[in-house]
């Protein structure tokens, strides 16, 4: 009878089993592709160590200075090098638009473009900044008007409002116009106007990331058709400016992410730089995302070439998995990838997840 090791260390660690996937990647290889990590890599899940089919031994824990840079990440503090300025668009609004530059020892990249959700701010996404800064990309981008640090529409600074998300689009456009980026990562909200830009207004990137992109809303049993005629209801009503819900609901139930030390980054935030806060969406910007929601399912989507990596939770509770593979069937050079649970925010996630959705944009472009 054949002796299976397959649940043994090759490291000879004493680690009882072996993890099912790599999270952290092959620290050897430069180049390891997504069939050759399901074929090849294992990792210790007590030791931390990568196993490849590049070497018949485990590698040396990582010492490079990637991991470095990113384990000087405090998730609340601006780090040294990321700079806010002022971007106006072509209506003379002021969007806060920030930029991270790689370190001088590492090889630049170019321009990586990221685009946050709604009610989202850079602050959020720190850690994701630093690992792709890390990795030789100059980070930049803006906070939506309307939001973050990109001043309100309402004298209530706490709602989300907006009349049209074409507004946003436009800002989109002329500021890819302005920093050229080579890729771009845009979560939700941003992976949505970014596949706007990409299909109408013939935004070309190397390769782009669509996180829990917004193609298809879903608020409990309800999805983006009764939502449409709720919020245009309540809209005819004279509520389009009333926010939906009361207070930071956000997370109830780990629906934005299943991390708590992350969402008490989060309301750190809000509570210590109350500038860039806000709340609940507005009835006008339900009816504002769901009209632009039927926009792009008009667009024409088989001609955006650009290569992309689609991402959403199996059971996300804010957008429709469904929706997104019935858009990503039309689209002729994406790939989509559902993961386990229901985190909305896939960059803050827990660590394991968070991992996994950071290899898979590294391996997207070539690491």
């Amino acid at each position: 009878m054949r002796r299976s090791t397959a649940r043994r260390c090759p490291s000879r660690c004493s680690a009882p089993r072996w993890a099912s996937s790599a999270l952290d990647g092959c620290t050897t290889c430069s180049a390891i592709t997504p069939s050759r990590w399901r074929s090849a890599a294992r990792h210790c899940s007590r030791q931390r160590r990568a196993f490849c089919c590049c070497r018949t031994a485990p590698s040396r824990p990582r010492t490079d200075t990637h991991a470095r840079y990113v384990a000087r990440v405090d998730r609340r503090r601006h780090p040294p090098g990321l700079t806010f300025t002022d971007w106006h668009a072509a209506d003379g609004w002021a969007l806060r638009r920030y930029d991270w530059a790689p370190a001088p020892d590492i090889a630049p990249r170019g321009p990586l473009l990221f685009l946050g959700g709604r009610g989202d701010f850079a602050e959020k996404y720190l850690e994701a900044m630093a690992h792709w800064r890390a990795r030789g990309w100059h980070v930049t981008g803006i906070d939506w008007r309307g939001q973050g640090g990109s001043g309100r529409l309402l004298a209530d600074p706490l709602v989300n409002h907006l009349t049209t998300l074409d507004s946003l689009l436009d800002d989109l456009a002329a500021f890819a116009a302005a920093v050229a980026p080579r890729v771009a990562v845009a979560h939700s909200m941003g992976a949505h106007l970014l596949l706007r830009w990409l299909a109408e207004r013939d935004g070309t990137l190397d390769a782009a990331v669509l996180s829990s992109p917004m193609l298809g809303l879903r608020a409990g049993p309800l999805g983006t058709a009764p939502l449409a005629l709720t919020a245009r209801a309540a809209c005819a009503l004279g509520r389009g400016e009333r926010r939906i819900w009361e207070g930071d609901a956000g997370n109830v139930g780990g629906r934005m992410t299943s991390c708590p030390d992350r969402q008490a980054d989060k309301l750190w935030w809000k509570a210590n730089v109350p500038a860039i806060a806000s709340g609940a969406p507005s009835w006008g910007w339900m009816r504002a995302a769901c009209a632009s929601i039927a926009a792009l399912d008009r667009a024409p989507l088989g001609r955006v070439a650009t290569p992309l990596l689609m991402l959403v939770s199996r059971r996300d509770p804010v957008v429709s998995p469904a929706a997104i593979a019935r858009i990503a069937r039309r689209l002729p050079a994406a790939a989509l990838h559902l993961l386990p649970g229901q985190g909305h925010e896939l960059l803050r996630e827990g660590d394991a997840i968070r991992r996994e959705v950071l290899a898979r944009i590294d391996a997207h472009w070539g690491r």
